[in-house]
This record gives structure tokens, C-alpha cells and sequence, in this order.
């Protein structure tokens, strides 16, 4: 009705132009939302319509719009700024696993990979079902992927002598060693040991961080592990590390020192041999970096040194007489074929793998953090950790003369370590060629 009048013929000419104005506007607003709208006068206007911008976009400022502070204040909302490394999160798990999965996953997000959106990798010896890719799927804007285990990565080889191989795993039943009788949990020790790093699905990476169902993370990160480690040198990160059962790795350290004799080359001289091996090299202390939370450069596993490493313990068959464990083999290969200084301790992670927990203590790490652990009920310190001597290793108060090198009494061990090399290299460890 007012409109009608606006516009009747008996109106002068200049409200009549108004009138018309007006109208135009109203169906541009009709049209459009005010989100648009603001954003066109911000253009024009940008210090006036800064805050109603904000409101509109941004939760944090919504929410404070409202006279009240979210409960959850974090920095940078939306993705970080920087730069990305070429990395990957890695997790192994079975469709059985998916609640505990799902609680890693978002940790995960929550404490870090929403604000980078780093990809994720899940890898089965069975092909996941479509509950499981769904449920983790949702979780994250991330890129996720799910593939299949080959199963000569897999399964016990045909070589191994399965009487022999069962033997043994009785007798570390009847010591009370867990995982004492699984196959499978064999089979996951030796793919995570020789195999992971080689799945199509990796190939395109160079680094990783492995996440297993289950897990904890306590802290807000505040800083990115992988480009830190990419623009500081480093090639193994741990939170973790402790004391292996030495019923599992009887041979393993013997093993080593036949290897270490026939390819010297692989040594560097400034290694971390002080930190597993309390006489120079003459036995294992047994302390190793505990590999379920690892971050590291896949380029080192890949690489001449760890190839040869682990073919050389492959066909030894110790993943199967005994039962090997990735993480022991992961260490002793951290600690004697890189420099000290390129394996890096993570305090501000973290990190809880029942029974242990890794929370920050070092400086402000866990108030920065924000962290969700108590700092007094910590493993790092404990019985059975080895956080200590590393760190009286990397500040220079241990030091033990390198005595790695076969025992006079080993002649004939050495004699028979070479004929394993040929074997090795008669029969290499079968990798994926795509």
C-alpha cells in the first residue's frame, strides 16, 4: 500500500526515483542472506563491519556476541597457518577394534589434526567393513584411506619350520610372556618391523605417525611434530621407553652384532649405542623405544641400511622361533644406524598406551598443553622405563667403550653370519613394486 502511493503519477520525480530504490533493494535482500550482504559492505567498509563479519563466520566470536565464553578456546581456528610435510598418520587395526579406533581418532582430532588435516592411512589384513569407513570416515575432513595387508606381508612364512616355531612359543607360554602363543601377533611385529613402509598406500609419504586403537592423547599441540622434525634433523621421534621381555628377543642382540660386523659402514661413530647396551656393546640392556606411538621419516626404513637389517634378521626367522617385536628392532636400528641427534624425545605429547602414560612435565609444557593427564602419575620415571638413562645418555653422563664387534668366542657365529648374507641376498624380502 505505501508502496503504491510512493510510486502513484502525482509524486515528484526525485521520490518517485527513491521509491524505486527502495523496492530494488528490498528483493536484493529477499534474494540474498545477510551473510552476503555483510560481506559486500565489508568491502567497501571494512573497519565498520569487521566485528559483524566475525560474528557471522567465526563461533568463537558468535558465541561472545552473546555476553558468554565457549567452554573450548583454541587458537587459529580453521587450519593452521604454515606450511605441511608430506606425511601420513599410519593405523593398524581389525573391524573388532572400531570403538577403540574411534576414541584415537578423536583425540587426534581434538588435540591436533583438526587445525592441519594431516591424511590417515588404515591398513587390515582383512578388507575393512563399510560400519568401520563410515564411523572413522566422519571423524575428520581429512583425507582417509583404507587398504588390505598382501598376505606374503603378512602370514608366517613357508620356510619357517612350524614345529620348531610352536616349540617355542610354548615355552614362552609356560614363562607367562605375553602374546606368548600368537601367530598373529608374530605376524604383526614382523609387518610392522619390514613391511608397513613398503604398502602401496604409503608410498606417496615420507613421514608417518603411528596411532593404534585404544590410545590417549592428553595435550593440545601447539607446534607440528612433522614439520618439526623435517626442519630439525630428526628422523625418529618416541614418548615412551622402557624395558623389553628378554625371553621374547633371546638371539636378537647376537643377531645385531654378526650384522653390525659384516656392513661397519652402516655404524655412524656418534650413534646411540650407550643407550641400549650398558658394556659397549657386549649385551643389550633391553631398553627400547616403545614403537606404538612412533613418528618418523619412512625414507630411513626404506633406506640401504634398514633393508639390509632386516633381511638379515628375516631370515634368521627369530620373528617366529622367538617372538621379535618391532619395537625393539626399530630401536636398536634408530640407535645404531643414526646419529644420536637425529632421534628426538616428544615431552609435550601426551600420551597414554595402558598401563603407561607419557604427560609432560619439562618447563610449561603441560599447562601449554592444556593436558588432560596427572604429571605425578607418570611412567617416565618409573620401574621399567628407560627415560632416564636417555637422558643421562644425551646430556654426556654415560659413556661405555664401543666394544661392538663379535665376541672372541663368536668365530664361528661370524663365519655363519656370512653365509646368511648370501642367503639374504639370494632371497630378498618381497616388497610391492607399485
Amino acid at each position: 500500500m505505501i508502496m503504491a502511493l510512493l510510486t502513484s503519477s502525482s509524486l515528484p520525480r526525485g521520490l518517485k526515483v527513491l521509491a524505486a530504490f527502495a523496492g530494488a533493494l528490498g528483493k536484493f535482500l529477499t534474494l540474498f542472506n545477510i551473510q552476503l550482504c555483510i560481506g559486500y559492505l565489508s568491502i567497501f567498509f571494512p573497519n565498520r563491519f569487521e566485528r559483524e563479519w566475525k560474528i557471522v563466520h567465526t563461533p568463537q566470536a558468535a558465541a561472545e556476541s552473546q555476553g558468554f565464553t565457549p567452554y573450548l578456546q583454541l587458537p587459529n581456528y580453521g587450519l593452521a597457518p604454515g606450511r605441511r610435510a608430506n606425511a601420513t598418520f599410519v593405523i593398524l587395526a581389525r573391524n573388532s577394534d572400531l570403538a577403540g579406533t574411534v576414541q584415537s581418532i578423536r583425540d587426534m582430532e581434538d588435540r591436533f589434526n583438526r587445525h592441519y588435516q594431516y591424511p590417515y592411512v588404515f591398513l587390515n589384513d582383512e578388507p575393512f567393513d563399510d560400519k568401520f569407513k563410515e564411523h572413522i570416515s566422519m571423524l575428520t575432513d581429512a583425507k582417509v584411506e583404507f587398504g588390505v595387508i598382501p598376505k606374503e606381508h603378512w602370514q608366517q612364512p613357508d620356510w619357517v619350520d612350524e614345529p620348531t616355531a610352536e616349540a617355542w612359543r610354548d615355552w614362552l607360554v609356560g614363562e607367562g610372556i605375553i602374546y606368548g602363543e600368537s601367530v598373529a601377533y608374530r605376524n604383526m611385529c614382523r609387518f610392522n618391523s619390514g613391511f608397513f613402509f613398503h604398502h602401496p598406500l604409503l608410498q606417496k609419504y615420507r613421514w608417518y605417525w603411528r596411532i593404534e586403537p585404544d590410545v590417549r592423547f592428553h595435550c593440545d599441540l601447539h607446534e607440528d611434530p612433522f614439520v618439526f622434525m623435517e626442519d630439525n634433523n630428526k628422523t625418529y621421534g618416541f614418548t615412551i621407553s622402557l624395558i623389553e621381555f628378554p625371553e621374547t628377543i633371546r638371539t636378537l642382540w647376537d643377531t645385531v652384532r654378526e650384522f653390525t660386523a659384516l656392513y661397519p659402514e652402516y655404524v655412524p661413530y656418534d650413534n646411540s649405542l650407550d643407550f641400549v647396551s650398558d658394556d659397549g656393546g657386549e649385551t643389550f640392556n633391553m631398553c627400547h623405544f616403545w614403537s606404538n606411538f612412533e613418528i618418523a621419516d619412512m625414507d630411513f626404513w626404506r633406506g640401504p641400511a634398514y633393508t639390509a637389517f632386516f633381511q638379515y634378521l628375516e631370515v634368521k626367522g627369530g620373528f617366529y622361533y622367538e617372538r621379535w617385536g618391532d619395537a625393539p628392532v626399530h630401536s636398536i636400528a634408530a640407535a645404531l644406524f643414526l646419529p644420536k641427534d637425529q632421534i628426538h624425545f616428544f615431552d609435550e605429547i601426551g600420551y597414554e598406551h595402558p598401563p603407561f602414560t607419557h604427560c609432560p612435565k619439562s618447563g610449561n609444557n603441560w599447562k601449554k598443553g592444556r593436558c588432560t593427564c596427572d604429571p605425578e602419575n607418570n611412567f617416565d620415571f618409573n620401574e621399567g622405563s628407560c627415560l632416564d638413562r636417555w637422558s643421562m645418555f644425551m646430556n654426556g653422563s654415560i659413556y661405555a667403550p664401543p666394544t661392538l664387534e663379535p665376541a672372541p668366542d663368536a668365530e664361528a657365529e661370524a663365519a655363519a653370519g656370512v653365509e646368511v648374507k648370501e642367503k639374504a641376498k639370494e632371497n630378498p624380502v618381497p616388497v610391492p613394486l607399485d
